[in-house]
């Protein structure tokens, strides 16, 4: 497991997540929003009149239920509104991170 930091325009937050997702962050992250959450029948409720509604928290959930349900992400700590590229704590720096 490694860590990485994710957002949806809001908080900030640091999760640990299978290996595989860590090192293909932005892969797992489009194939949830662009292909998942528009495709498929369990994703039925993230789709809005006005389009999708989600965040970083539902991707977490999406990688627990459907992806890696063996290998449980979870929050390490919400650190709050910051910019990825100003203002991650020293020991994030190096995380694989995106911003949905």
């Amino acid at each position: 497991m490694k860590n990485i930091v994710i957002s949806a325009d809001g908080d900030s937050k640091v999760y640990s997540v299978p290996n595989v997702v860590a090192e293909n962050l932005e892969e797992y992250c489009q194939e949830f929003c662009c292909d998942w959450l528009v495709h498929s029948p369990e994703a039925k409720k993230y789709r809005k009149k006005r389009g999708l509604c989600y965040n970083e928290e539902d991707f977490i959930e999406y990688l627990n239920q459907y992806r890696f349900p063996n290998q449980t992400s979870v929050l390490i700590e919400n650190l709050g509104w910051i910019n990825f590229d100003e203002s991650l704590p020293e020991k994030y720096k190096d995380c694989p991170s995106f911003n949905f």
